[in-house]
């Protein structure tokens, strides 16, 4: 199963795929006789030669068994590949530019610039990058075979040895025996569980060594970093994203958080055990501060649970015992958060925050006696993690659809009897009017419990849980609530209004416990976003509300629903748009905006290269902050080997370091910007009309759902959450982004990704300097060519057309001659632009990668196709589906994401 990779550049990577797809092969004629390895032979043979078609129909048992070969390979390949993006080529894994780090060359362009140390140190004060860890579901592999390819991945780091192999093939072995479909789609709280345990494997060893790194090349710099300092968080919307999920409730969204606390807090145990062992300064050898032993004096006496053998052994080891004190009070704090019961002085920790003063007052102490050397060791490793980590290990925000808001406050306000009409009835700016006067006053709308339908009361409960949550947790448990759908400020405020009746906002007391977030998701609402945000900062109440939230405004905005509605290029422009307006109206307002990026895994959803996402976004709209949805396969891809995690952590920290120190002004002259937007327009503008000439096509919805095996991925169960919104009808516009690009990318036609591009670029084509000028030195064209490039080398048009020809009625199979028009075009104008003879000439090893898996893709789509064949004329056999789902999940492994 291997010759293929002779072609790979990379010596030591084929060599490595080789011998875990020989141990493969090896596995499958041990386990199911050699049978089934000279299909999988014939059937690739066959792929070679273009002579698939040739195959006789297999039973569906053996198909099974044939797809879970293929699948089997991509997996293996897969992490291979992972592990050699770590260790391969010096220099080459950690990013473009030559030798050195992510950090270390972001540093050293900043330092070229001739910014002072001074300045840098000023600007790091405002740096936070967060990303943030959603259950959107397209993470197909079972966290069960997710294991399994993290041992293998370890197996490879090691030297070859025979031992290295023995463990190999029990790993590969275990592998093909387990299962890979789930036999249950995952509760939210399932989900939860597994964004915690890549959020443990972060705070264990990535989180901490990545600001060691940083702060060590800052050090060089003459760069003091503070040892709290926050440039890392973390968030997630497992058990909080309520939008379009029923199960998500207020009882699993605190079900969720005590899941969080308690896994963050044993790992935070776990760390002060590592440092109490290694800290064992004695006061006979060395001084310590009297500001300790007070400490140790004040906790003691409440805290009869640390042994006297602890406070007898450790009399003359006070950080021992200090340590051993702040061990016991996170062991309290755990089983307080586990009952529900109150915080109780002196014993628990209230937060993190008290948490920190402890660790602080702890470091000051060895810094002053013991030294630097000691103090920035383990110590200032476990300060940074919990600066980064808190006690959830994450931050999690909460999202809500705008409708459900206003449903809840119509039934309030109708019930005063004080409208002339039903509030549903009023347009949206006399809502606008109505609410902001609400605000404006402080009597409540209703007496608690508000009387509300149940749709409504489960709305307004999210709001109480939220303050129970950070009444338990402190204020880091849950700082954003997002407003999905939000189309003007009155949604934004019907949410602040219902935080108000539970008690989180009160303006004329002064609180205001959380952020609002509108989430600007469609091409019309990012172009009405300086009106959005205009009428928000323009209302005394709401501006009142940021002044208690430190003058910040958070604005989600939405890649994947707007590139279903309009097209990859007008979606990143919109977006690009977008981001300059809101900068320039929070600048007019003195508001400091942090922009969330809602990308999916795929560049149909705003997918891509993290470095290059962030370096691409308009001037003067990093400023400090990013925060970025890891969503589905990405966080396996990114997160599930430690040396990737730290990889990515620093790319992300990097290129927002550079982009906000050295991009706060435009980088293009005035005459650029003004030639360069206006030929943008016009790419945006026809590329918009010809994807909405596509999808408006009355036959279309045929077309996808029969071209494409969408309406199978809710039997995949890989996620809790519909794929359509609840009460949606049947057509693609309600359709989720999700199954969307999933279906176009399991067909290889992967048109959310490309389509209408080569329409608008053909539109500028008197403007061919322009563009390649405009490609050459321009951050965000270049990254959105490169983009498209990529998912026009994975569209395969002739596997496209079995599909059609095998599925779709005749009467809408001309539409693939549209699809191939504009991909044609496409491939044509951005060869054009780039200058180049193929696509992705400038990354050889990518289109070596993907031409290789090509030919294990094949078989694997013949497969898909033929099983849909049969499943589609209503064949009952019990196996047929999971022999589709099989198949599925082996093009998602072979094309690396499912959507």
């Amino acid at each position: 199963m291997n010759d293929q990779i002779e072609r790979s550049p990379d010596s030591a990577l084929r060599q490595d795929i080789r011998q875990v797809t020989s141990i493969l092969g090896e596995t499958l004629a041990r386990v199911e006789g050699e049978g089934l390895l000279e299909l999988v032979e014939t059937v690739r043979a066959h792929a070679k030669s273009d002579r698939l078609e040739d195959l006789p129909d297999l039973e569906v048992a053996t198909t099974t068994r044939l797809a879970r070969a293929f699948t089997a390979y991509f997996h293996l390949a897969n992490v291979t590949e992972q592990v050699h993006r770590t260790v391969g080529v010096p220099g080459e894994a950690a990013g473009p530019g030559g030798p050195g780090g992510w950090v270390a060359r972001a540093l050293q362009r900043i330092s070229d610039a001739g910014v002072d140390p001074e300045t840098l140190a000023a600007e790091l004060r405002h740096v936070t990058v967060r990303p943030v860890f959603t259950a959107h579901p397209t993470e197909v592999a079972r966290r069960s075979t997710l294991e399994k390819l993290r041992q293998v991945a370890a197996l490879l780091t090691e030297p070859e040895s025979a031992r290295r192999t023995r463990r190999l093939t029990e790993s590969i072995e275990l592998l093909w025996q387990t299962d890979e479909i789930r036999v249950e789609p995952p509760e939210p709280v399932d989900e939860a569980r597994n964004g915690v345990y890549y959020l443990e494997g972060l705070a264990s060893a990535a989180v901490p060594d990545v600001l060691e790194a940083l702060r060590d090349e800052l050090t060089s710099l003459g760069v003091d970093l503070p040892a709290d300092a926050r440039l890392l968080r973390f968030g997630t919307w497992m058990g909080g994203d309520r939008d379009g999920n029923p199960n998500v409730t207020p009882e699993i969204t605190r079900e969720v958080l005590t899941l969080q606390a308690v896994h963050g807090l044993r790992l935070l145990q776990a760390k002060v055990d590592e440092v109490r062992r290694t800290l064992s300064v004695s006061e006979r050898v060395s001084d310590v501060s009297p500001e300790i032993r007070a400490r140790i004096e004040e906790l003691l006496p409440g805290l009869p649970e640390v042994e006297p053998r602890y406070r007898r052994l450790n009399a003359e080891e006070p950080y021992r015992l200090f340590l051993t004190c702040m061990h016991v009070r996170l062991q309290l704090t755990e089983r307080r958060v586990r009952a529900g019961e109150r915080h109780r002085t002196g014993r628990d920790y209230r937060d993190d925050t008290e948490l920190l003063d402890d660790l602080l007052l702890l470091h000051r102490s060895v810094l002053e006696h013991q030294g630097a050397v000691v103090a920035g060791g383990e110590l200032e490793r476990l300060v940074r993690t919990v600066a980064a980590t808190g006690l959830t290990l994450a931050t999690l925000d909460v999202r809500e659809h705008a409708d459900k808001h206003q449903h809840a406050v119509g039934q309030l306000l109708d019930r005063l009897g004080e409208l002339d009409e039903p509030y549903a009835d009023l347009d949206p700016k006399a809502r606008l009017d109505v609410l902001s006067r609400e605000l404006a006053g402080r009597r409540p709308l209703a007496p608690q419990p508000l009387p509300l339908d149940d749709d409504g009361a489960r709305t307004a409960e999210t709001f109480v849980t939220i303050g129970r949550a950070l009444d338990a947790l402190g204020p880091r448990t849950i700082e954003s609530y997002i407003i999905s759908m939000t189309r003007g400020a009155d949604d934004v405020f019907a949410a602040v209004v219902l935080a108000r009746e539970a008690g989180l906002v009160d303006l004329a007391a002064g609180v205001a416990r959380v952020g609002f977030v509108p989430l600007l998701e469609t091409v019309d609402e990012l172009e009405r976003a300086e009106q959005i945000l205009e009428d928000l900062f323009g209302d005394p109440s709401y501006r009142r509300l940021l002044a208690l939230r430190g003058d910040a405004q958070e604005v989600m905005l939405g890649y994947s629903d707007s590139n279903k509605a309009g097209g990859i290029a007008t979606s990143q422009w919109q977006i690009q748009q977008a981001q300059r307006r809101a900068r320039d109206v929070a600048r007019r307002h003195g508001v400091r905006l942090t922009f969330f990026h809602g990308r999916g895994g795929s560049v149909g959803r705003g997918g891509g290269p993290t470095y290059d996402a962030i370096m691409a976004l308009p001037f003067g709209t990093v400023d400090g902050e990013v925060k970025i949805t890891e969503q589905g396969e990405v966080i396996s891809d990114k997160y599930a080997l430690p040396a990737l995690a730290r990889n990515n952590l620093e790319l992300m920290l990097a290129a927002t370091i550079e982009a906000s120190v050295l991009h706060k002004t435009d980088r293009r002259t005035p005459e650029q910007a003004e030639r360069w937007d206006d030929t943008m327009d016009l790419v945006s503008a026809r590329a918009h009309a010809a994807y909405r000439a596509l999808v408006e096509q009355p036959a279309l919805p045929d077309y996808f759902l029969a071209s494409t095996p969408v309406d199978l991925l809710g039997a995949l169960h890989i996620g809790s959450r519909p794929a359509r919104r609840p009460d949606a009808g049947g057509g693609l516009d309600n359709l989720r982004a999700i199954p969307w690009v999933f279906g176009w990318t399991q067909s290889r036609q992967i048109v959310p990704g490309w389509y209408g591009v080569g329409s608008g670029l053909a539109a500028a084509g008197d403007r061919l300097e322009v563009l390649q000028e405009m490609y050459r030195t321009w951050p965000f064209f270049r990254t959105f060519l490169d983009n498209v490039s990529m998912t026009l080398v994975k569209t395969d048009l002739d596997i496209a057309a079995r599909y059609v020809d095998a599925l779709a009625p005749a009467e809408v199979r001309p539409l693939l001659d549209d699809i191939r028009a504009e991909f044609d075009l496409t491939v044509a104008q951005v060869l054009a632009v780039t200058g180049d003879e193929a696509l992705l000439d400038r990354d050889p090893v990518l289109r070596t990668t993907l031409e290789i898996r090509d030919n294990y893709l094949e078989p694997l789509h013949h497969l898909q196709i033929q099983l849909l064949a049969r499943y589609r004329r209503g064949e009952d056999d019990p196996e047929l589906e999971r022999a589709l789902l099989l198949t599925i999940n082996g093009i998602a492994a072979g094309m690396r994401n499912t959507g």
